[in-house]
């Protein structure tokens, strides 16, 4: 289907044995060197950009001893820890696909894998690295990396963990960082998306004002939505204390990340997508066990 496949998991007699015909092309988002070979360099520049090592914060210690770090705390990060850097995400990407400086889903998630260790020194320095241009905030959110992903790593999943983490910890002045939290804010008031305040709330008052000929072009075309909701959103008191209870339990960063994107990504590609013949189309990610930071994986996706 277009899609990238781990070769040694795929079986081509499954495929054509149900009437396709497979086609074997070069990876995506990477410059073609001949054929089916593609310069991985970019690949690997990404993924030294995170400096994935452990940069401890503490004291090495005492002889024939260990620092023991318990089985919960580990959890955060045990789905990042899976990444074989296949590159089946880099290829899928919609964002480097259109910006090419992208750090990528595997890179982000390799990050992840750094930031949530309770080990690292440098959580804040990785956090800012990763929340600068082409960073976090430029991810579009189409989950092809966790479809794809044979590991179930879910790079999606980690660079919402990454951006929870960086607002956490007042990293918030992209644009992309400035959108979420007026997302938030606007739905917390009224219930209503203030399209027209969204703008300026994201790209400042200048940037806002050299849009103005654009904005004007669009209110002819009665394309400018209107600039305060009509009323206040049904409902939005119970939203309201959802949002607050949330707050009150002090569940933030990667630990409150919303499990709503997760199961956004999993509407999928349930019907239709599998191959014929029981072929892996490299949807693995959707069948390893569900690690919530902070608990046990319990059991397979989609079990009793």
């Amino acid at each position: 289907d277009g899609g990238a496949v781990l070769a040694c998991k795929v079986r081509m007699y499954d495929i054509a044995n149900a009437g396709h015909a497979p086609v074997i092309s070069a990876m995506g988002n990477l410059p073609i060197v001949k054929d089916l070979v593609v310069d991985m360099d970019p690949f690997w520049q990404k993924f030294k950009a995170m400096k994935p090592w452990l940069q401890p914060g503490y004291d090495q210690p005492p002889a024939d001893e260990e620092h023991v770090i318990s089985q919960e705390r580990m959890n955060v990060i045990h789905k990042e820890s899976l990444c074989i850097n296949c590159g089946c995400c880099v290829s899928e990407c919609n964002s480097m696909e259109s910006d090419p400086e992208f750090l990528g889903p595997q890179a982000l998630a390799k990050g992840m894998r750094f930031v949530g260790d309770p080990r690292d020194a440098a959580k804040v320095e990785r956090l800012d690295q990763y929340s600068a241009e082409h960073g976090i905030w430029d991810c579009t959110r189409c989950y092809f990396c966790n479809e794809r992903c044979p590991k179930g790593v879910d790079p999606r999943d980690a660079i919402a963990k990454l951006g929870a983490e960086a607002m956490k910890a007042g990293i918030d002045e992209d644009m992309g960082a400035k959108h979420a939290k007026w997302f938030v804010h606007s739905a917390k008031t009224t219930g209503w998306l203030r399209e027209t305040e969204l703008v300026p709330k994201t790209q400042g008052i200048v940037s806002s004002i050299k849009e103005m000929k654009f904005a004007m072009g669009l209110a002819v075309k009665g394309k400018v939505p209107p600039p305060f909701p009509p009323h206040v959103a049904e409902g939005v008191k119970e939203s309201r204390a959802l949002y607050e209870l949330v707050q009150e339990q002090g569940v933030d960063g990667a630990l409150g990340i919303v499990q709503g994107e997760r199961a956004l990504s999993r509407l999928e590609h349930e019907v239709g997508h599998a191959a014929g013949g029981g072929g892996d189309t490299g949807v693995g990610s959707r069948d390893q066990a569900d690690v919530t930071p902070g608990e046990e994986p319990t059991r397979k996706r989609g079990g009793e």
